[in-house]
């Protein structure tokens, strides 16, 4: 399901409220997604199961404060990619919530207004990468975040996670997080761009509505 504002800025992000269920375990993955491919989806399902979440809301980024001078496609585009790879699946959930936001996107800001809007007895759960571990102090109120929710960190096979460790020990020692190993997937979005733009195929990478939309948006080269 997309979630995103209507025309009179009426925020339609309606995440949990239509649940008879008293608490929900949401898990939210953010990226930029260009494109959104197998790895980014396998991600999810892994946290899913692992963590017993309700379900996980793919979080599109607008601005994002680490990719300032990055030319990505448009939020419009990454949404709708989203949109479709996670269509078939009825615990996925996309939102424009951050690409809705004017100015740059920040973590904190979108965990706040998430919290704000769900029911006070639901839990929130963010979800990152290994390699985004030893860059989290560097985040706007990063002593912050754990105040909504908590930190799953997506570990790959043979990852070293001791120097993420050692860096959040001394910079954010109050962080609380969990990890979890995924599948082996030597699969990136540079790395599809990449193929896009030399005409390789993509198939199997990314799902083939999504290629054909990206090609059909002439998205990549």
């Amino acid at each position: 399901m997309c979630t995103h504002q209507n025309d009179s800025g009426e925020n339609l992000l309606k995440l949990s409220q239509k649940d008879n269920q008293l608490t929900k375990r949401i898990g939210i993955l953010g990226g930029t997604f260009d494109p959104i491919h197998i790895g980014h989806l396998a991600c999810a399902e892994e946290a899913r199961q692992q963590f017993e979440l309700d379900k996980i809301i793919f979080m599109v980024a607008g601005k994002p404060a680490f990719k300032i001078e990055s030319t990505v496609a448009s939020a419009k585009d990454r949404f709708w990619m989203c949109c479709i790879a996670t269509a078939d699946n009825p615990s996925f959930e996309v939102s424009s919530l951050e690409i809705d936001r004017i100015g740059t996107t920040y973590t904190i800001d979108t965990l706040r207004e998430l919290h704000a809007s769900l029911d006070p007895t639901d839990e929130l759960f963010f979800i990152m990468g290994a390699d985004a571990l030893i860059d989290l102090p560097l985040w706007k109120d990063a002593h912050l975040v754990n105040n909504y929710a908590s930190f799953l960190i997506a570990t790959r096979p043979g990852f070293d996670l001791s120097e993420g460790k050692a860096v959040l020990a001394k910079r954010l020692p109050q962080c609380d997080y969990q990890t979890f190993d995924l599948p082996r997937l030597d699969v990136s979005s540079s790395e599809i761009r990449r193929r896009f733009i030399q005409g390789t195929t993509n198939r199997y990478l990314i799902s083939e509505e999504v290629e054909h939309y990206a090609r059909q948006q002439e998205l990549y080269g």
